[in-house]
């Protein structure tokens, strides 16, 4: 591979991720673009085509560096119910405890952390009932106690990052 190759494909001779690559994490971390062409807005604010800015969000969430791309609604908003539970699972049971809190779709989130409790999880649902149910259900399945800890008032629930670094390298003459 060529280094033409390399930075159409956005890496570095080390082969890490290049300051372009850096720029469009920037970008949509902090508002992907809602426009009919989303990735012509990529490009065109960090200096490349657009389907050069189609490849390396592929190449970015391929590898890892994005999880997904989409829409963050608040669920307070739609009067939904939001809560975050914790459990106590002993170490062997945590695969167990993982993967049956996974097969809920209004989890969002689902953790192991250092500390007591060690299982984390964040729930979502139409209404409080349902949330009910499903700490309920899951408890009863592993045997364990569920806290149910909702909010009492959000103050930050967004992140971006600016993963930019002004020391971009100079264009290449060419």
């Amino acid at each position: 591979m060529d280094n033409t190759d390399k930075q159409i494909k956005g890496m570095d001779a080390t082969g890490c991720m290049d300051h372009i690559d850096r720029k469009i994490l920037s970008l949509i971390s902090k508002s992907f673009p809602l426009t009919e062409r989303p990735f012509l807005s990529i490009a065109e604010q960090t200096g490349i085509t657009e389907d050069e800015a189609v490849e390396r969000v592929r190449r970015l969430k391929e590898s890892g560096a994005i999880r997904r791309i989409g829409a963050v609604i608040s669920p307070r908003s739609l009067g939904w119910h939001s809560t975050l539970c914790a459990a106590e699972v002993p170490e062997d049971r945590i695969d167990e405890f993982a993967s049956l809190v996974n097969s809920y779709d209004q989890v969002t989130h689902n953790y192991v952390r250092s500390g007591h409790p060690n299982c984390w999880f964040t729930l979502i649902t139409p209404d409080k009932a349902q949330a009910e149910r499903i700490i309920h259900e899951i408890g009863q399945r592993l045997g364990t106690e569920i806290l149910d800890l909702p909010a009492r008032r959000v103050f930050k629930i967004n992140v971006s990052f600016d993963f930019h670094e002004e020391d971009e390298p100079p264009p290449e003459n060419g």
